[in-house]
């Protein structure tokens, strides 16, 4: 069994759907660390809405803040400070995906990044959606994953953006899962047919 930590490249490129479609395709459970902001529907909440099967198991956060801020501002709004050694992976048999809070060096205290709550064992998949700067925030998150030795995969999301994504894919060598079209809507239909493209490529 392998676990997957989905990160983005910026906020709001797709990293929650994306992790529905892999929850659905590898009928993995789901883990989200650290949630700021919009607990009444909280990304948990909105990936198990997402998933068909009934073998996935959606594990509680670590953390849980009110604020929708960069975790370690949304801490410190809540009176508390997040520790690393609060951050522990739920015990499962199955496959895990794990999704982050925003990229990789967003802070979760005075001190830690998101990075460091990922394991040298981890499958990366980030996603990337094409807007003016995207290129660079792509290839500096490949390029940190790179020099991190970790195992690395590429979801683009989005309409199609032929000279970004020939780019991207040219000088980072990382393979590619797929991409999430500009859907109308997302159910648990549409995340399924997604699973089905891209679960040969896990």
């Amino acid at each position: 069994m392998s676990t997957y930590f989905v990160t983005g490249i910026d906020t709001n490129v797709g990293k929650t759907v994306a992790s529905a479609i892999l929850v659905e395709a590898l009928k993995a459970d789901y883990w989200k660390p650290i949630q700021a902001g919009d607990l009444e529907y909280c990304d948990t909440k909105k990936v198990e809405s997402l998933v068909a099967n009934s073998e996935s198991k959606f594990h509680t956060n670590s953390y849980a803040l009110q604020t929708p801020m960069s975790p370690h501002a949304a801490a410190e709004i809540d009176g508390i400070t997040i520790s690393v050694d609060h951050i522990n992976p739920p015990k499962t048999s199955n496959n895990l995906i794990i999704e982050g809070a925003g990229g990789l060096l967003v802070p979760i205290n005075d001190k830690n990044v998101i990075a460091d709550i990922i394991e040298p064992s981890y499958k990366m998949i980030v996603v990337s959606r094409h807007y003016l700067g995207s290129i660079n925030h792509t290839l500096l998150t490949l390029d940190f994953l790179k020099k991190k030795k970790l195992e690395t995969y590429l979801i683009f999301s989005g309409n199609e953006h032929p000279t970004t994504e020939q780019i991207i894919t040219k000088m980072s060598g990382v393979p590619i899962i797929g991409r999430i079209e500009e859907e109308p809507y997302f159910d648990q239909n549409v995340i399924s047919e997604y699973a089905s493209l891209f679960r040969e490529k896990l």
